[in-house]
């Protein structure tokens, strides 16, 4: 099986085939994200939240990103990886996006990179995209600008974001985004821009109108407890079979009943005896 690659995902749309997407940040998850046979696979700057235990994505370095991302490419052979570029990695200047982005293929070997923002971003997503390097965009509900939003609030629901939106949208495809993430955006809206623009749309709280979906893998296997977003499905609960396991080899440990027999290494007695 072939690794997903952009072209393979341009084929995926024009065959109408949904395209699915998870983040992950460690080789471990990777590996069975890859097994499970996911497209594609984002080293989100969520992991500021569900990995590095910030308020928010603000946080997030680029050393941080590059870190994960290596462990992630290491544990996978067929889903596409895609970086995610953290705050301040391309919004000092066009030079030093691109060899940000330059730095997660070269150091971390993902096969792609994803930034936030529309037409305010144009000149950077072609200056990443001169340098051989596949670009994500990423518009709607974007975490990076949480502050200037106010806080996570679903995006075009009037008129005015509505319509920046799709200009948006167009003017990413334009430049030559291989795929477009909607985030919290209204479905028929994110409907309408899936229909104006020629690359897959990735929606997460953006309907199901979207060409694919992403979801932030502790979300969706239910790892943490505490608020949920409403466009978060749980495929899994595992929080409470985790905190079981624990308890039980905790007990265990204390009773003085693991490790048993089996799992113990043998020495001859002939040896013990020798022993002084």
């Amino acid at each position: 099986m072939a690794r997903t690659s952009t072209a393979s995902l341009k084929e995926k749309r024009l065959k109408q085939e949904r395209i699915s997407m998870v983040t992950a940040y460690d080789y471990s998850t990777a590996m069975l994200v890859d097994k499970a046979g996911i497209d594609m696979i984002l080293v989100g700057d969520s992991l500021g939240n569900v990995v590095l235990g910030y308020e928010n994505t603000l946080a997030v370095t680029m050393e941080d990103m590059i870190h994960h991302s290596k462990a992630v490419v290491r544990g996978t052979r067929n889903a596409m990886v895609v970086g995610d570029m953290p705050f301040l990695s391309y919004h000092i200047s066009i030079e030093e996006a691109v060899r940000n982005a330059g730095r997660f293929v070269q150091e971390a070997g993902v096969q792609a990179v994803k930034l936030e923002g529309g037409q305010e971003r144009i000149a950077t997503v072609k200056a990443i995209l001169d340098a051989q390097i596949p670009v994500m965009g990423h518009i709607g509900l974007t975490p990076q600008s949480v502050n200037a939003f106010g806080g996570f609030k679903v995006q075009g629901k009037d008129l005015e974001t509505a319509n920046k939106l799709i200009k948006d949208a167009k003017a990413l495809d334009a430049a030559g985004v291989f795929a477009i993430v909607l985030e919290g955006v209204p479905a028929k809206l994110a409907q309408r821009v899936t229909a104006e623009v020629s690359v897959p749309t990735i929606g997460i709280g953006a309907g199901v109108y979207c060409d694919g979906q992403v979801l932030v893998i502790n979300d969706m296997l239910g790892m943490t407890s505490g608020h949920v977003p409403k466009f978060v499905k749980k495929f899994a609960n595992l929080e409470p079979l985790i905190i079981s396991a624990l308890q039980d080899y905790k007990r265990e440990v204390e009773e003085g009943t693991f490790p048993g027999e089996e799992h113990s290494f043998t020495i001859n007695d002939d040896v013990l005896q020798k022993l002084y």
